[in-house]
């Protein structure tokens, strides 16, 4: 995984998000390691997953908040 390389900042980060995902093990378990990711990164409280899941998912929230959770 080479973060050093050009590249739009959306390439970058579903390539950094892909090698975390390639040590977890479970295919499964990389939309919610993308979607938790990204939680991290937006502006707002990440002291909780659910205003993530908010943010994240608005239309499954409470869905997206399980998610978070499990992951």
């Amino acid at each position: 995984m080479n973060l050093d390389q050009g590249g739009d900042s959306k390439t970058r980060f579903a390539e950094y998000v892909a090698g975390l995902g390639s040590v977890i093990g479970h295919a499964e378990r990389t939309r919610p390691l993308r979607d938790y990711c990204t939680g991290l990164m937006l502006p707002g409280d990440r002291k909780s997953v659910e205003p993530m899941a908010a943010r994240t998912a608005p239309a499954r929230t409470a869905a997206q908040h399980q998610s978070l959770l499990h992951f």
